[in-house]
């Protein structure tokens, strides 16, 4: 399986589980100059940017270490960009949603983490 394909089913399965949870998925692959957004969902007074990183259990990094600084700029300019064409009033926040899958299967989620808040935007001058 590719990369991208893996990456696809990883961000149909954080969908999922993002609506188990009561959010209410706006859009997703939001593509901007700046780059793309996995997933745009709103629950109560918050609209979350959802970056999805897919793994392999045992891998270097745990799959948010790989949401570095570049990619955080680049997730907060198309968020502006997004807030510019569809306004809403609601609170913006950065989320990670990190998924392990089994090695040596297709695609069999071992564990997730949505992690709320991931990153924060203090110098707006700098995006």
């Amino acid at each position: 399986m590719s990369t991208r394909a893996i990456g696809n089913r990883g961000e149909d399965f954080a969908a999922q589980k993002l609506t188990e949870m009561g959010y209410a998925v706006r859009c997703r692959n939001y593509y901007t100059p700046y780059g793309e957004i996995d997933i745009v969902a709103e629950k109560g007074s918050v609209i979350a940017f959802v970056e999805v990183k897919t793994r392999k259990t045992g891998s270097i990094v745990r799959p948010a270490e790989a949401v570095g600084k570049v990619k955080q700029k680049r997730i907060a300019q198309s968020a502006i960009c997004y807030l510019m064409v569809h306004p809403c009033g609601l609170q913006p926040r950065f989320d990670v949603f990190e998924i392990e899958t089994e090695k040596g299967r297709t695609f069999f989620v071992r564990s997730y983490n949505h992690i709320e808040n991931a990153f924060e935007v203090n110098d707006y001058e700098s995006i």
